[in-house]
């Protein structure tokens, strides 16, 4: 008997994370039976490279959907507040990579090796959460099983690429601009990132913080469980093409020495533990794959049963389309997908 394969249509397949979604669906051998590449307009006519293959890019609309089974969405949020509905109407599973679907009540957000569970609620939609939240949930949940999470703080360095294909082009200008003694190009970014750090990604909020900030308190709340979790945040862009780190220190409810921190951790999947504090991992050690890489861990003697660790992960992967892709093959797995036509 032959295996089960899947149309996949991939929504903003000419964008980074777009791109990268091709990518981890040929690495990982996802069955798809026929690929779909679907973008704007403009875009519409362009070719795109699938397991060694130029796949024609269509003009989404709201045709494009017919006997699709697996749509992953990475085109903005307005893109998938218009056509995500469609696509599940047209009997398709989304699994979404914007912000929009992710609080809704009904919608699961999800990182597979911390609550694959919520999968099985979905009623079409999945929503895939903030890029530098899965980093650090990955590895806040074998502790928080060991000794139950009560409060963390979150200090991000996040690349370019987290703004965008198009951002990380204005990172490269901007530094050769400077490196010539030119004016740098300033329109993604609110102030100039090259040789510089910018304490503000998305908008602000009125209590100050930012809407990326909001969003890491929020989606770490749900995807743990932990609705009453304290988190607080402080989200910043650095000049890095692409790699997020997070500098987390967490209060436990019970004891945990760093030993135990460092069983658990290297225990648990999706992760690289790097045991040796000198040997700590950083954006170039993830960039291109797909394990949250956890180092320095230590303990931290300001907060109570407290521990610090520095967590770095490539978020167009394993923070975008690998996460994009687990969903999918737990879909499979699980028996949810291509049932709907």
């Amino acid at each position: 008997m032959a295996a089960q394969t899947f149309t996949v249509a991939v929504v903003g397949a000419t964008g980074a994370v777009g791109t990268e979604m091709l990518n981890v669906l040929a690495e990982q051998r996802f069955p798809v039976g026929r690929l779909v590449a679907l973008a704007s307009h403009r875009s519409a006519g362009s070719d795109v490279s699938f397991d060694g293959e130029s796949i024609k890019v269509e003009e989404l609309t709201e045709n494009s959907f017919a006997g699709v089974d697996l749509a992953l969405f990475s085109a903005g949020a307005a893109t998938s507040e218009r056509f995500a509905p469609l696509a599940v109407k047209a009997g398709a599973v989304v699994v979404d990579n914007t912000s929009f679907f992710r609080m809704k009540p009904d919608v699961p957000l999800v990182v597979p090796e911390v609550n694959p569970e919520a999968i099985d609620q979905h009623h079409g939609i999945i929503a895939n959460p903030n890029c530098s939240t899965i980093q650090c949930v990955v590895a806040l949940q074998p502790l928080h099983a060991l000794a139950g999470l009560r409060r963390v703080f979150y200090s991000t360095y996040q690349s370019a690429a987290g703004a965008g294909q198009r951002a990380m082009e204005e990172l490269k200008d901007q530094t050769v601009a400077l490196l010539n003694f030119r004016d740098p190009p300033v329109e993604k970014f609110p102030r100039r990132l090259a040789f510089d750090c910018i304490p503000q990604i998305d908008k602000f909020l009125d209590d100050g913080s930012t809407k990326e900030e909001r969003k890491m308190v929020d989606e770490s709340r749900k995807i743990l469980g932990l609705p009453g979790l304290r988190v607080s945040v402080t989200c910043v862009r650095v000049p890095v093409f692409v790699g997020h780190a997070v500098a987390i220190h967490a209060e436990f409810d019970r004891p945990i020495s760093v030993e135990a921190a460092r069983a658990a951790l290297e225990g648990a999947p999706g992760i690289v533990c790097h045991s040796d504090p000198a040997k700590y991992p950083t954006a170039v050690d993830a960039a291109g794959n797909d394990p949250v890489h956890v180092g320095r861990i230590r303990r931290d003697d300001g907060l109570e049963n407290g521990l610090a660790m520095w967590v770095v992960a490539d978020n167009l992967r394993k923070g975008a389309a690998t996460n994009a892709v687990q969903i999918a093959q737990a879909l499979v797995a699980r028996g949810r997908l291509g049932t709907q036509h």
